[in-house]
């Protein structure tokens, strides 16, 4: 027969070890669910997961829009470096050519990025943080380049 002691510490241990199988459960489901930013500059230097969604951001190219039906064709760039996007659904009705967009998708094999859902911006004066911090260092790289 055990000792009420006895039951008590293996009541304890036991709801511990319960508790820590949740916590791992939970760290799991957002770790996988946890979609990272990327500019085209670090898409191009390959810092980007393969086969792993995440998120782009920067302007859509001016004169790069395509459609094929719901097919929509454009590029990406934050000025220094440009990725093609291919996106199949409604665009946002704020989406233009020249303005701040982010798109959620992965890398195909191709190099073109294939979106799941595209986001633009929403006015005149508003970009994404992450994109507009994209473009920003972008073009500071770009004039560090220029002599």
């Amino acid at each position: 027969m055990m000792k009420p002691r006895h039951k008590r510490m293996f009541l304890i241990i036991g709801a511990l070890a319960v508790l820590g199988i949740a916590a791992a459960l939970v760290l799991n489901a957002f770790r996988s669910n946890l979609v990272f930013f990327y500019t085209p500059t670090q898409i191009a230097n390959g810092e980007a997961p393969k086969n792993k969604p995440f998120r782009i951001g920067g302007l859509v190219k001016t004169g790069s829009l395509t459609r094929d039906g719901i097919t929509a064709h454009f590029v990406v760039t934050d000025t220094a470096r440009e990725v093609p996007v291919t996106f199949s659904g409604i665009l946002p009705d704020l989406f233009k050519e020249g303005r701040g967009m982010v798109a959620q998708g992965k890398m195909g094999n191709d190099g073109q990025f294939m979106a799941t859902e595209v986001l633009a911006k929403h006015d005149e004066n508003y970009m994404p943080p992450e994109a507009k911090s994209a473009v920003d260092q972008a073009q500071q790289a770009a004039r560090t380049l220029k002599p």
